[in-house]
């Protein structure tokens, strides 16, 4: 379905709008009254988009990203697909890129696919929305940014926005979003494009996923507790005591529209919640909201630095705004969530 905006609505493209944030993301667009062209390879999985356009395709083709753009211009190939040509977006959400949790990005198989496809993504994006005079872009960096050298104590990590540098991530991905961030601030330096970037810390909630391999920390040890007999056993990977913090989904989309509105900060900052907890305190609030008696096997597995925590000091002081909901509150929403979806394979 196609809907077409008035003159009051400001016009956004929402780049990876079929994935969990930018899912998200487009249905608390939609309710501040914008209107939404989402682009992606796929539609949400699990629920309607709520987009007033969606376009299916590739970002990773330069053709696809000059046409998303600028469908004035002369065509290199039919497109077919648009139905309304805003002359240009008020707003840019680049959410779209290859990625996963640490079964996809720590085991090293996915390497060369996270690098290419997101670099090839964001190369695009940036280049072909600046020809066509967007007035503002949103990127979503990671704290998989930060460097290796200051997360190996898990009671003390630094993660500090100044403390990215000298770079040493402990993944491809890390290293592509560092690529990344440099790419989309010497498009500030050099075209003055008013660029927004976020350093995301551990994203979590319902719509996202919780099987299959690119599922996070909270959502997988939903689904295992979710999935065990009251009574049985579930594996976690490592010895549980790595620690990191977890950020609800609308907590993200608030800090996300909060950094866009702010008048003259560009980032990067961190969005992420400041409860640092251990694998094993994450597992155990996931078993008391379920209700069960649940035993725990550590196993062997990808795991990622020992410890991460977000470090909102700038955020406090450049958008007077934090994250305040408990993690536990995020869980509970979440785990009925996936509890659900279980519930429909076993019936």
């Amino acid at each position: 379905m196609m809907r077409t905006s008035t003159s009051k609505q400001k016009k956004v493209l929402v780049c990876g709008a079929g994935g969990f944030i930018g899912s998200h993301l487009v249905k608390r667009l939609k309710k501040e009254n914008f209107w939404v062209r989402g682009v992606d390879l796929k539609y949400p999985e699990y629920s309607k988009t709520q987009a007033d356009e969606f376009i299916l395709g590739d970002l990773r083709d330069p053709r696809f990203c000059q046409e998303i753009f600028d469908p004035h211009t002369k065509r290199v190939r039919p497109l077919g697909r648009l139905r309304s040509d805003p002359d240009s977006f008020d707003e840019v959400y680049q959410m779209a890129a290859d990625m996963g949790g640490a079964g996809y990005i720590f085991t090293g198989s996915h390497d060369a696919d996270v690098m290419r496809n997101s670099a090839l993504i964001n190369i695009n994006i940036v280049s072909y929305g600046q020809k066509a005079k967007i007035k503002k872009i949103f990127f979503p960096s990671s704290a998989c940014i930060y460097p290796l050298y200051n997360q190996l104590d898990p009671d003390n990590p630094k993660c500090s926005e100044d403390s990215a540098y000298p770079a040493a991530p402990d993944s491809e991905y890390g290293w592509e979003k560092i690529f990344s961030e440099r790419l989309y601030l010497a498009y500030f330096r050099n075209f003055r494009l008013d660029v927004r970037i976020a350093r995301f810390h551990n994203v979590f909630g319902p719509e996202g996923a919780w099987e299959g391999g690119r599922e996070k920390a909270p959502a997988a040890i939903c689904r295992k507790v979710a999935q065990a007999q009251d009574g049985g056993e579930i594996e976690v990977w490592g010895d549980g005591k790595q620690t990191r913090s977890f950020l609800y989904i609308d907590e993200c989309l608030t800090g996300v529209r909060k950094l866009m509105d702010s008048k003259d900060f560009h980032g990067p900052v961190n969005i992420g919640s400041e409860e640092m907890v251990t694998i094993n305190q994450l597992v155990d609030m996931v078993i008391e909201i379920s209700g069960k008696k649940l035993k725990v096997k550590h196993v062997k597995g990808p795991q990622g630095v020992r410890g991460r925590n977000s470090d909102n000091r700038l955020i406090r002081k450049k958008l007077g705004w934090e994250p305040k909901m408990k993690l536990k509150d995020g869980l509970k929403k979440t785990y009925k969530w996936i509890e659900q979806q279980v519930l429909q394979y076993v019936f």
